[in-house]
């Protein structure tokens, strides 16, 4: 099965919606010329999280199809597969969700955004199933933000239907007050992280979660081991791209297929 080169796109919160688009472009090109097969980017990258006092422009359909393609299209050139964080219009109602691109640069389609959290409710609406997707020889699935850190069952589902990777996209930024952590699931610091290494020691597969790059982050993004120890981890803040290779062989899914609750 081999190793599997994966790029967790760590980056500063888009000042417009139109950087999201070239910041988005610019990180595919670097992981390509890190030779990654995918890259990752966090919950509703483009054109930006709306909410914990972040306020994109309005939805636009329109924008978000150009986003989508300009996107798709530097994917394609460069030959890297894309885990976009966007958000989508549905039935005039806007969804969290993650656009996946294979590396020739043709849709995938989306994974929405199942379990929002309640302060979500107000500006989006959940989506309603969940699906598995391949590149190469990479089988995975996506869990957003608040359903993978609370939600197990998110994760899962994902791991029992073959998934070797589960991403999760997330926006997490630091509160006033809150701990600011130096090292990756921090006994002093929240239960998010340490979330992190539970989704992939129960599952027995990788656990890749992508955070933007902001002063006193709570969270930043890391990999986990499916026996639930941490591979690596991004410095705190420090906005750049997280890259490594995984051992597919090691994603078993064994614990996930001998539970027999769902």
């Amino acid at each position: 099965m081999g190793t599997f080169r994966i790029a967790l796109a760590n980056l500063s919160f888009p000042s417009s919606p139109e950087e999201s688009i070239s910041s988005a472009e610019s990180a595919i090109l670097q992981a390509a010329s890190q030779n990654a097969g995918l890259i990752c980017f966090p919950e509703c990258f483009v054109p930006g999280y709306r909410g914990m006092g972040k306020m994109p422009p309005p939805p636009d359909a329109e924008f978000l199809a150009r986003a989508w393609s300009a996107v798709a299209r530097t994917a394609g050139a460069v030959g890297v597969a894309v885990i976009l964080g966007t958000e989508r219009i549905v039935e005039e109602r806007l969804r969290i969700a993650a656009l996946v691109i294979d590396r020739d640069g043709s849709s995938l389609g989306f994974q929405d955004k199942v379990q929002l959290d309640p302060s979500e409710e107000g500006t989006y609406t959940p989506g309603m199933s969940r699906r598995i997707f391949t590149t190469g020889s990479l089988t995975f699935g996506i869990a957003i933000c608040h359903e993978g850190w609370r939600y197990p069952e998110t994760v899962r589902w994902t791991a029992k239907q073959g998934a070797q990777v589960v991403f999760h996209p997330h926006f997490h930024q630091a509160e006033s007050g809150s701990y600011q952590p130096a090292t990756f699931a921090d006994p002093r610091n929240s239960f998010h992280e340490k979330a992190a290494l539970c989704r992939a020691a129960e599952n027995t597969c990788f656990f890749a979660t992508v955070n933007y790059a902001s002063a006193g982050s709570p969270t930043t993004s890391a990999f986990v081991r499916p026996d639930g120890t941490l591979l690596s981890f991004q410095p705190y803040g420090q906005s750049g791209l997280l890259v490594a290779d995984l051992d597919l062989s090691e994603a078993t899914g064994l614990l996930a297929a001998r539970c027999k609750s769902i």
